[in-house]
């Protein structure tokens, strides 16, 4: 009788259990594969784009496990995304990746969900996760970091939708996204305008291609999720399509590709203007 209270409580203090969630997402989900397969498609694309619109869908993806030019040499983004955690007293970690659980990834762990940062979080269900500090956030990044998967910040309306949550604007999520069953990182080739304007790269992140270096072998253009990398005479070529994941980095069997990445502070300041730009979320003093 006291589970039975306990869960009728919790119906009402949260959004819905992690089960129903699951329920959802699974009965939508070839909805979602859909409308991104058929974003650019010619009359449909007007129907689908405005649920891909901006403000209500921003994605900028952070290249955490992928070390940049010289002289850092280092992870760059990987600090200043820990640093960005740090400044959060509202966090939750996912225990399971929807897309991976539900497409039992067998190339990623699925154990590794996604965060949500901001006020919103308070209405999470437990059965979700677990409330987090910023250290407990810093080394599930590093986690995700280590397994090869991209953090992306994510401010769509689908995940308030899904986990029941109110306040979209006092809400963050990061998700840790794979290349084979992430909902933002698939069917992304051949997309709508609005879908594409949703991803946006951050201002000092770029990538380059040596020519000397490349062999032309094609490898990073065939990988690229968003189709952003050409092959001209041979040799690979970045085009303005990029978003900055930085993924034909580690692609690259040459080392011929490259990471390029403002100033620590400079690219800290970047995300954070990003944050504010899309939130009402501000850090804690």
């Amino acid at each position: 009788m006291e589970n039975i209270i306990m869960n009728i409580h919790n119906l009402f203090r949260y959004g819905p259990p992690a089960r129903m969630v699951r329920f959802m997402v699974t009965l939508s989900w070839p909805i979602m594969t859909a409308a991104r397969k058929w974003s650019s498609m010619p009359v449909l694309k007007w129907i689908i784009n405005p649920f891909f619109a901006r403000p209500w869908n921003e994605l900028t993806t952070i290249p955490v496990n992928v070390n940049v030019a010289p002289p850092e040499s280092v992870p760059v983004p990987g600090r200043v995304l820990e640093r960005l955690v740090q400044q959060f007293d509202d966090i939750f970690i996912v225990n399971e990746c929807i897309c991976r659980g539900l497409l039992k990834c067998e190339n990623y762990p699925p154990s590794i969900g996604c965060m949500a940062l901001g006020p919103a979080v308070s209405r999470m269900h437990p059965s979700h996760g677990r409330r987090a500090s910023s250290d407990e956030a810093a080394a599930h990044i590093r986690r995700a970091a280590e397994a090869g998967l991209v953090p992306t910040m994510a401010h769509c309306w689908i995940d308030p939708l899904a986990f029941g949550l109110t306040g979209f604007k006092q809400l963050m999520f990061i998700c840790f996204c794979d290349e084979c069953c992430c909902l933002y990182r698939t069917h992304m080739k051949k997309r709508g305008p609005n879908l594409d304007r949703a991803y946006q790269k951050l201002p000092g992140i770029s990538v380059s291609v040596d020519p000397d270096m490349c062999t032309g072998c094609g490898i990073c253009a065939e990988r690229c999720f968003v189709a952003a990398i050409t092959m001209d005479g041979g040799t690979a070529k970045i085009t303005d399509d990029c978003k900055g994941c930085g993924q034909c980095v580690e692609y690259c069997p040459e080392n011929a590709v490259t990471l390029h990445v403002a100033g620590e502070e400079e690219l800290f300041s970047q995300l954070r203007d990003r944050l504010y730009e899309q939130c009402d979320i501000r850090f804690k003093e």
